[in-house]
C-alpha cells in the first residue's frame, strides 16, 4: 500500500484538517517535476556530452562522496538549498523556510512548496502543542482523582477493620459520637456529598493515605449514594456512608476515566508519529525529483521541534500504565494491559460463512415461494382476500425488520467506506460496534426464518368438516416473533450480547422520554421508530388476531372492533410523541430553540398522521380536507429540516453550490439525487387520500408505502451521521468524556 492512502487509513476522523496535507504537497511536487521535465526536454544534451558522462562514470573520473570525506560536511553548506529558521514566541515555534536557489528555473514553484511545507509544520506543532496541553491538564485532574480514591479506599478498609462490619454487608454507617474527629459530612445545595476532614491527628492510623484531599472534595450525587441525614434522633448528627459499594462504584468510574485518556494518548502519540513520518516521505520525494540534499536538514527541524521531541506523552503513558496496573489490575501487567490496549477486532470467517449461507438460503426460499404461488395458482382462490387480510399483517413485521437491518447494514458500509466515526458518535466502546457483516448475518438469518414460516403456512386449504387450519403453522408467526423477542431480551453471552444491551438501554431511554438527558443514540433511535409505524400497528394486530381472533379460522374482527381502532391511532403516535417529548428534554437542558422548532415538526406530524388514520377509516371530505392541510404542512416543514437542518445542504454561499463546503462523497450527484429522493419519498402518504385505484391489495399497498419510508430513513441516516461526523471535525472531538466520582471545591466555584 502506497504511503498516502496509508496515512489516510490511519488518520484520527475527526483530526484530518490537523494532519500534514499530504496529498496537496504532493500536487505541489508533481508540478515542480513537470517543470524541470519541461527544462530537460528544452536543454537537450549533444551525443559528446552523454559519451563523455557515461566514459566518466566508467573510469573513475567523476567525484565521489568519497573523495573528499573529511570536508563532506563543507561540500554540503556549499550546496545547501534552503535555510531554516525557528522564531520562538509565546511558548511556541514558528517555522520559516528560505529556499537558496532563487536564480534556478523553476525556483519559484521550490519556494512555493517549502513556503506550503512550513505551514503545515507550524499548524500540526501548533495542533500538537494544545492536545499536550489539554492533556497534561487531564493527567493533574486524574492525578487528584487517585488520591482521593487511596484516601476513600484507606479509610473503608479501616473503619471495617475497626467495627467489624464485612465489606459484603453494603454499607458502613458512622456516627459522628462513634468516630469523633475522624470524618464528617456536610450536604451542599445541590445534593451533592461533601468529605471533610477534622482532626486526623486524633486517628493516626488513617495518615497513611493523603487524606487532607479529602477535606476538599465532594463526591458526585448522579452516581453515589448520598449522605443521610438522622433527623429522629440525633437531628445535628451527620452519618457517612464508607460502603463497599460506594468504593466499587468510584474504581470502577475512576477505571473507565484511565482507559479513555490512555487510548487518548495512543492517538496523540501516533498523531505524532505519523505526521514527522509524512515530513520525511515528502521530503525524500523532492530530493529524488530535484536531486538535492535538503531532506537532511528540513527532517533535522522536525525532529527538533515539538511535535518530533516532546516525550511528555510518551512519559504520561508509562505513568497511566504503572498507576493502573497497581491499582486496577493488582500489579498484573498482562490484565492491565489488555484493559489498556484491547485488542482490534478481527473478522471471523463463521461470520462471512452464516451471511452467505443465510442469504442462499433466503433467495431459494423466496424462488420456491414464487413457484408455490404459480404452480397452485393461489392468486385467484377465494381464500386470497382472507389470507391477505388476517395472515398478511402478521409476516409482514418481519419484512419492515429485514429491510431496516439491511439498509443499517449497507450504512455501516458506507460511513466505514467514507470514514466516519459512527463507533464514536454512537458511544460504542472501543471494538464492540457491530460491522455490516455481523448485521447482514442477523438480517438474512431472521429473514430465513420468516420465509420458513410463510412457505410453511401457505396453505390455502382448510378442513372441510371444520373450516380449520392447521393450529401449529398458524401459530408460526407468534412462536417466531417470541423467539426474536427472548434473543433479544437474553443475558447470556450470545448473538452480540453487549450490542443487545446497549439497543435495550437505549430503547429504554426512548420509552422514558424525558426523565432522561437526551444523548445522539437516543433521539437516532426514536427517529428510526418513527419510519416504523406500520410495524407498531402490525405488533398491535398480534395482540388483536391471538387475543380474541379465532386464528384457527384465520377470522377476527379487530377491524370493525373501537378499541382496536383507537389503539390504531394510539400507536401511530407513540414514536412522534417520544420523539418531541425528546425535543423539550433537550430544550430544557440545552435552552437551543432549534429543538422547540423541531418539536413543531413532529406535533404537525402526529396531527397528520392522525388525520391520515381517520380519513383511511372514515372517507369522509372533512377528514380527506384535514389529511391533506395537515400531511402537506408536515411533508414540507420536514423536508426542509431534513435538507437543511439534518443534511445540512442547500447552503447557497457554499464553495459547492447547493449543497455545503465538506463533502465526504467525491461525486456531488449523489447528493442531489439523495435530496430528490426524500422529497419523493416524504410525499408517498399522497397515495392515501387520491383514492389511486391500483391493482393491489389494501395491505400490499400499505406495506409498499411502509417500505418506502423504511428507505428513505436509510438514506437520511448515512447523511445525518455524515454531517454529525463533520460537526465533530470541525471542533476535533475524538473522545468521550468520562465523569469523574470526585470534584472538589474549586470546580464547584468555577461552575456557580
Amino acid at each position: 500500500m502506497k504511503f498516502g492512502k496509508e496515512f489516510a487509513a490511519q488518520m484520527v476522523p475527526e483530526w484530518q484538517e490537523a494532519y500534514v496535507d499530504y496529498s496537496s504537497l504532493k500536487t505541489c511536487l508533481k508540478e515542480i517535476h513537470r517543470r524541470k521535465q519541461n527544462n530537460r526536454q528544452s536543454d537537450t544534451p549533444t551525443r559528446l556530452q552523454r559519451a563523455l558522462t557515461l566514459y566518466r562514470s566508467f573510469s573513475g573520473l567523476n567525484r565521489t562522496q568519497n573523495v573528499r570525506a573529511s570536508s563532506s560536511d563543507d561540500h554540503d553548506v556549499e550546496n545547501q538549498a534552503i535555510l531554516v529558521n525557528s522564531v520562538r514566541g509565546n511558548g511556541s515555534g514558528k517555522y520559516e523556510t528560505t529556499f537558496l536557489m532563487v536564480a534556478e528555473d523553476g525556483a519559484e514553484y521550490e519556494q512555493e512548496f517549502f513556503k506550503q511545507l512550513d505551514k503545515e509544520l507550524n499548524k500540526v506543532d501548533k495542533f500538537y502543542r494544545s492536545k499536550v496541553k489539554e492533556v497534561m491538564v487531564e493527567a493533574e485532574e486524574l492525578t487528584n482523582q487517585m488520591h482521593a480514591l487511596i484516601a476513600f479506599r484507606i479509610k473503608a478498609d479501616k473503619l471495617e477493620e475497626e467495627f467489624g462490619v464485612s465489606g459484603s454487608s453494603g454499607r458502613i454507617m458512622i456516627s459522628m459520637n462513634e468516630l469523633q474527629g475522624t470524618t464528617d459530612v456536610k450536604q451542599s445545595d445541590n445534593g451533592s456529598q461533601q468529605i471533610r476532614e477534622d482532626d486526623p491527628e486524633k486517628v493516626p492510623s488513617i495518615r497513611l493515605a493523603p487524606q487532607e484531599v479529602l477535606n476538599h472534595v465532594k463526591l458526585n450525587q448522579a452516581t453515589f449514594t448520598a449522605a443521610k441525614v438522622n433527623c429522629v434522633s440525633k437531628p445535628k448528627q451527620t452519618q457517612m456512608d464508607f460502603s463497599r459499594d460506594n468504593l466499587k462504584r468510584i474504581e470502577k468510574q475512576l477505571k473507565r476515566a484511565f482507559i479513555e485518556f490512555y487510548y487518548k494518548l495512543r492517538l496523540l502519540k501516533n498523531y505524532s508519529f505519523l505526521n514527522v513520518l509524512a515530513f520525511s516521505k515528502i521530503l525524500k520525494k523532492y530530493d529524488k525529483m530535484t536531486s538535492r540534499r535538503a531532506s537532511k536538514y528540513y527532517t533535522r527541524t522536525v525532529d527538533d521541534s515539538y511535535l518530533g521531541s516532546s516525550d511528555e506523552v510518551t512519559k504520561l503513558m508509562e505513568r497511566v500504565e504503572a498507576t493502573f496496573i497497581k491499582h486496577f489490575s493488582n500489579s498484573n501487567r498482562s490484565k492491565g494491559m489488555n484493559k489498556l490496549r484491547p485488542k482490534s477486532k478481527k473478522e471471523r470467517h463463521r461470520t462471512s460463512f452464516g451471511t452467505g449461507f443465510f442469504a442462499g438460503c433466503a433467495a431459494a426460499l423466496i424462488l420456491a415461494l414464487v413457484l408455490i404461488i404459480h404452480a397452485r395458482d393461489i392468486l385467484d382462490k377465494e381464500g386470497r382476500a382472507q389470507y391477505m387480510e388476517s395472515m398478511f399483517p402478521l409476516y409482514s413485521l418481519f419484512g419492515f425488520m429485514v429491510l431496516h437491518m439491511l439498509m443499517h447494514a449497507g450504512n455501516i458500509y458506507f460511513w466505514r467506506k467514507y470514514r466516519v466515526n459512527y463507533s464514536f458518535i454512537f458511544g460504542f466502546k472501543q471494538g464492540t460496534e457491530l460491522g455490516f457483516r455481523e448485521v447482514l448475518l442477523l438480517s438474512f438469518g431472521l429473514g430465513t426464518l420468516a420465509l420458513i414460516s410463510v412457505v410453511s403456512n401457505l396453505d390455502m386449504e382448510m378442513d372441510p368438516e371444520t373450516g380449520d387450519y392447521k393450529a401449529l403453522t398458524e401459530l408460526l408467526p407468534l412462536s417466531l416473533l417470541l423467539l426474536v423477542v427472548i434473543v433479544l431480551l437474553c443475558p447470556f453471552n450470545i448473538l452480540y450480547r453487549s450490542s443487545r444491551f446497549v439497543l435495550l438501554g437505549t430503547l429504554f431511554r426512548c420509552i422514558c422520554a424525558p426523565l432522561y438527558m437526551v444523548r445522539f443514540q437516543d433521539f437516532y433511535l426514536a427517529d428510526q421508530f418513527t419510519s416504523e409505524v406500520q410495524a407498531f400497528r402490525s405488533l398491535e394486530y398480534y395482540i388483536c388476531h391471538y387475543g380474541w381472533g379465532d386464528f384457527k379460522l384465520r377470522q377476527n374482527t379487530c377491524k370493525s372492533n373501537d378499541i382496536f381502532n383507537t389503539f390504531y391511532f394510539i400507536v401511530a403516535v407513540i414514536p412522534y410523541w417520544s420523539r418531541l417529548l425528546q425535543c423539550v428534554r433537550r430544550f430544557h437542558d440545552e435552552k437551543d430553540s432549534m429543538q422547540a422548532f423541531n418539536g413543531l415538526k413532529y406535533f404537525l406530524t402526529i396531527v397528520a398522521v392522525c388525520m391520515r388514520t381517520a380519513y383511511g377509516l372514515d372517507r369522509r371530505t372533512s377528514w380527506e380536507a384535514l389529511a391533506w392541510t395537515f400531511s402537506a404542512m408536515a411533508a414540507i416543514y420536514g423536508t426542509y429540516w431534513d435538507l437543511v437542518v439534518d443534511w445540512g445542504l442547500l447552503q447557497r454561499r457554499s464553495k459547492n453550490r447547493w449543497l455545503r463546503d465538506k463533502l465526504l462523497i467525491p461525486y456531488k450527484t449523489v447528493y442531489f439525487g439523495a435530496m430528490a429522493l426524500n422529497v419523493l419519498l416524504r410525499f408517498a402518504w399522497l397515495q392515501t387520500v387520491l383514492n389511486l385505484n391500483l391493482p393491489l391489495h389494501r395491505e400490499t399497498l400499505i406495506a409498499i408505502v411502509a417500505c418506502l419510508e423504511i428507505i428513505r430513513r436509510g438514506i437520511w441516516n448515512f447523511f445525518r451521521l455524515e454531517n454529525e461526523h463533520l460537526n465533530n471535525v470541525g471542533k476535533f472531538r475524538a473522545f468521550k468524556s468520562v465523569p469523574l466520582p470526585f470534584y472538589s471545591d474549586e470546580d464547584e466555584d468555577r461552575t456557580d
